[in-house]
C-alpha cells in the first residue's frame, strides 16, 4: 500500500482540479522507471483509467493507481509534498531505498 500524508493530499487535490481531473473519480498513478543518477526514478502523473494489471489503493481520500512491476519497488512508501526552502515537490519516502540522490527524485534498491 501506498500512503499519502495530509500536506500531499492537499496539493494532490490543487493540481487534479487545476488540470481539469475530478480528485473523487480520477487517480494519480505512481511508477518507477528506469533512469536518474541513482539508477531508479519515481514517475508521478494524473489518470482518468487503470489497466487490468494495475494495483488500486485509497488513502486520505486520494485514489492511486501502480502498475504490477512498480508495486514492488514502491511497498510501504508515503507520498509527501514539501514546500519548504530546499524547494517544493512532492517526496517519495521509500523505505525499500537503500540509497537515495540528493535531489530525491531517484533511487537504488
Amino acid at each position: 500500500m501506498i500512503k499519502v500524508s495530509d500536506n500531499a493530499k492537499k496539493k494532490v487535490i490543487e493540481l487534479m482540479t487545476d488540470d481539469g481531473f475530478n480528485p473523487s473519480t480520477d487517480f494519480i498513478r505512481v511508477g518507477v522507471k528506469s533512469g536518474g543518477c541513482s539508477g531508479l526514478s519515481y514517475d508521478l502523473k494524473f489518470d482518468k483509467s487503470q489497466n487490468e494489471d494495475d494495483k488500486v489503493f485509497e488513502d486520505n481520500d486520494v485514489k492511486i493507481i501502480v502498475d504490477k512491476k512498480s508495486f514492488l519497488y514502491l511497498i510501504g512508501t508515503t507520498l509527501e509534498y514539501s514546500g519548504g526552502l530546499n524547494g517544493t515537490g512532492f517526496v517519495f519516502n521509500n523505505p525499500n531505498a537503500n540509497r537515495t540522490c540528493g535531489c530525491g527524485e531517484s533511487f537504488s534498491l
